[in-house]
């Protein structure tokens, strides 16, 4: 466990994270025939906040889904929500009635949830359905990430050999033999961005923390899970991916020191004098301006590409899991 100040679930943290992509699709829009997301007015390219997520939960679940407390709330299979519900009534020997279920009864079953569910005391929850479990406004928000140049998403087609099928008869007086004859080059399509920097948002708020029981040792984990998840996360289609960059805005108090988009405001990520398009990280330079950083409000590099003197060694690979 980590006693740092970033770590300290009673202050108000706001923090940016920095991910690029090598030709892949890091989002793909499924309105757009999966091509990666852009905002259409200036063609930057967008990570939404839930494939953050997203990853979050399938790095945890991944390195502490045996644990009690580190289940797993919003899954892309197993038991349905409603299941999980019922879970929790069974175990906090309550019958559910519906709608009608009583509040003190409802303000139990969602303790029970957020003391299994890492998930629900991080991003919070809405589990008002038909077996009620109430709602939980999480302490961890995260904004889209959005890249900091403009990109050109590109739809590549790929052929492949393998066949799926035989070819179907055109004629009926056509000879077997050339029925019997397989198919070849059927062709398909690979969305990609050839480069992009994405820049994000995240705020941590301690008064939700406390509501939904969320620990410095959960923070430690959500920190370590932005900085590797990726590594977890690999498949052709998203190309390579990594994290670039974390910088957390630690206040001294839980209701905060300083306005984020100020805090925010003080680190410029701009392209190298000289580099017209950009292809790696390199071409870019980050500058943190700390001499405007307020006295009250303290600064944390955990991980950097570009600013060396504040890079912060940290020991969140012995985290609670």
């Amino acid at each position: 466990m980590s006693d740092a100040i970033y770590t300290d679930v009673t202050r108000r943290h706001d923090f940016i994270f920095l991910v690029d992509v090598l030709d892949g699709n890091p989002n793909g829009d499924p309105d757009a025939g999966n091509l990666p997301r852009v905002d259409p007015e200036t063609m930057q390219g967008l990570i939404t906040d839930v494939c953050l997520k997203r990853k979050v939960r399938n790095f945890v679940d991944l390195l502490c889904g045996t644990e009690k407390s580190y289940k797993i709330y919003v899954q892309n299979s197993g038991h349905t929500l409603n299941d999980l519900h019922q879970r929790a009534y069974t175990a906090t020997h309550i019958k559910s009635t519906g709608s009608k279920q009583p509040r003190d009864q409802v303000a139990k079953v969602r303790r029970w949830m957020c003391d299994n569910f890492y998930d629900i005391r991080t991003f919070g929850a809405v589990m008002s359905t038909r077996i009620n479990c109430g709602q939980v406004r999480g302490p961890v928000q995260l904004t889209f990430a959005r890249s900091i140049d403009p990109v050109v998403p590109l739809d590549l087609t790929i052929t492949r050999v393998a066949v799926t099928r035989q070819r179907e008869p055109i004629l009926e007086e056509e000879p077997s033999a050339e029925l019997s004859a397989p198919l070849y080059g059927e062709m398909g399509k690979k969305p990609l961005v050839p480069y992009a920097l994405y820049r994000g948002f995240g705020f941590i708020n301690p008064m939700f923390a406390r509501d939904t029981g969320f620990s410095n040792e959960d923070l430690a984990l959500f920190w370590r899970a932005i900085q590797e998840m990726w590594d977890c996360d690999r498949s052709s289609g998203r190309g390579l991916m990594a994290c670039r960059g974390l910088y957390i805005f630690t206040h001294a108090s839980g209701v905060g020191n300083a306005p984020a988009d100020q805090l925010f405001s003080l680190l410029d990520v701009r392209r190298r004098a000289g580099v017209t398009v950009a292809r790696c990280c390199n071409d870019y330079e980050v500058t943190l301006r700390k001499k405007r950083l307020p006295s009250v409000v303290r600064s944390t590099t955990l991980i950097s590409s570009w600013i060396r003197g504040d890079y912060v060694e940290t020991t969140l690979t012995k985290s609670a899991c």
